[in-house]
């Protein structure tokens, strides 16, 4: 029976400083080569998702922004995509005038991904977050206020701020969009991802899953937005620093992001 293998990254196959272990590379990539369906379902967007996992191999398509696209991971080009309707815009633009805190606004423009925004008007901490995405290609800066970053075919918007000013705009938006609201692992702040409501890491390895012809579906994770997938998998498990949450529906716990768990755990159990 064929089965597709599918990690979540952050915290979970990569270790706490957002780098891979040469043992997890070299185990997955032998084990790719004896025909596993191997796969990671991420927040990222492809671009920064690739980057991480450099000497990775494999041709198995990979899930980015939480479920908005389907990706190849050679070459990064989207096979399937989720984009923002316009109430869902429309949700988030009232959102920004009743709370004041402007998100990075994630779009298809003529068929090429961008993320925008107004240096002049963007939070601190918003401002520190593109910090680290300097050089990025993506990266379009705007004048104009908010409204002017709003163009191209939306599929994502990005709020980073301390939890207690964002859970009252998470409250706000969470029954009109598809929203995550969890804590940055890398500061003290919160990000609050809104996306399509159909954008989910579930749907996006059960899509996924179908387009590979898989039978089975085994997934790992740490965090909330791993939550709805480890529901959908046949087998779920949660690294040892996993919430309590993710941990308490998963078939199984195992080691640490630090100990390579995921790829221990694929090397004594994968039998293909």
């Amino acid at each position: 029976m064929k089965t597709l293998y599918v990690t979540d990254l952050d915290s979970t196959l990569l270790r706490s400083d957002a780098t891979l272990s040469q043992f997890t590379i070299d185990t997955i990539n032998s084990l790719c080569k004896r025909g596993l369906l191997f796969s990671f379902a991420t927040a990222r967007s492809a671009k920064t998702a690739t980057a991480v996992t450099k000497g990775l191999v494999g041709d198995t398509p990979i899930i980015v922004y939480t479920g908005t696209f389907i990706a190849d991971r050679n070459t990064t080009d989207i096979v399937v995509s989720n984009t923002m309707s316009d109430d869902e815009i429309q949700a988030v633009k009232c959102a920004v005038r009743e709370f004041s805190f402007i998100p990075i606004v994630y779009s298809l423009v003529d068929g090429v991904e961008r993320f925008m925004y107004d240096p002049e008007i963007v939070s601190k901490n918003i401002s520190e977050f593109i910090k680290t995405r300097e050089g990025d290609s993506r990266s379009v800066a705007v004048s104009g206020g908010f409204n002017s970053a709003l163009k191209g075919d939306i599929f994502y918007f990005t709020f980073m701020e301390p939890r207690e000013k964002l859970l009252p705009v998470y409250e706000y938006l969470k029954d009109k969009c598809n929203c995550l609201f969890q804590p940055d692992n890398y500061t003290d702040n919160w990000f609050l991802e809104v996306m399509p409501r159909a954008a989910t890491k579930a749907n996006g390895a059960l899509r996924l899953k179908e387009m590979v012809g898989a039978q089975r579906l085994v997934v790992f994770g740490d965090g909330y937005n791993d939550m709805e997938l480890f529901k959908v998998a046949d087998e779920s498990y949660a690294v040892a620093n996993a919430v309590p949450e993710l941990k308490a529906i998963a078939k199984g716990v195992i080691g640490s992001c630090d100990e390579d768990a995921v790829a221990h755990w694929l090397l004594d159990n994968y039998k293909g």
